[in-house]
């Protein structure tokens, strides 16, 4: 299968150009921004693409993808709701896989998640806390998104309804049924993300740290050789490993 890597110079990209050639995958053109790359993939040779660049170029990608019927994988976070529009779209003339996070970890993570929030109720407060490296523009990461939607889902909740992004100021007591988000950014940090359920006797917490890039290109990877058979849609990491 003959692929595109859009972001290709940033840390990710160079991640999946590398473990490409192990999958039998073959990456015929590398996209970015920066001198030396590709401005956009040859029309008519690419087979499928993969989208870890900055959530501003992804609408015209998925856009690029659909007009010649071939698979997206995006990686890309932060999307505007104009930018979920055109990748929405997309997806109704293209397989298009979506996520936050492309590690079996973490969306391992997402079901005990939502289990446990099920279990436990309203009686345990809910904050979730992640930690990435310096360089990461966009706060707070997908992942503690997914995170947060599960723990809402497991409650039978809206997390629009019940999300609140870090604190600060005379904000009163923490009322029940509050899902928080906090990001913290520094050093070389690869991703680090913790559920705490706080309960009066207890507290559980749930975590996973990545600790190679590596574990989010395989899934990239696997998640486009799987969509390359695939009925248009928008699908996630977990239709790709059976979660779904």
């Amino acid at each position: 299968m003959k692929i595109a890597i859009v972001g290709a110079a940033g840390r990710m990209g160079r991640k999946l150009c590398e473990l490409a050639a192990g999958t039998g995958l073959e990456v015929i053109s590398k996209v970015d921004v920066a001198e030396g790359y590709d401005k956009t993939w040859p029309g008519g040779e690419v087979e499928g693409v993969i989208d870890f660049s900055y959530h501003t170029g992804v609408p015209a990608g998925v856009a690029k993808a659909a007009a010649e019927g071939i698979p997206y994988v995006i990686g890309t976070t932060g999307l505007s709701p104009e930018e979920q529009k055109t990748v929405d779209e997309a997806a109704g003339k293209i397989p298009v896989v979506q996520s936050g996070n492309y590690s079996l970890g973490v969306n391992i993570l997402l079901e005990l998640v939502k289990k446990t929030a099920s279990l436990l109720g309203e009686e345990y407060d809910i904050e979730v806390v992640e930690m990435h490296h310096r360089h990461k523009k966009d706060a707070p990461s997908g992942t503690a998104l997914m995170l947060a939607k599960s723990a809402a889902d497991g409650r039978g909740a809206d997390l629009g309804a019940k999300a609140v992004y870090g604190r600060k100021g005379d904000i009163g007591e923490r009322p029940a049924g509050e899902i928080a988000i906090h990001a913290l950014r520094g050093g070389s940090v690869v991703g680090d993300h913790t559920v705490m359920f706080a309960g009066e006797l207890e507290r559980v917490e749930l975590t996973h740290k990545a600790q190679d890039r590596a574990a989010f290109a395989a899934g990239a990877l696997k998640a486009l050789c799987w969509a390359k058979d695939r009925a248009p849609g928008l699908y996630t990491m977990r239709d790709v490993l059976g979660f779904g």
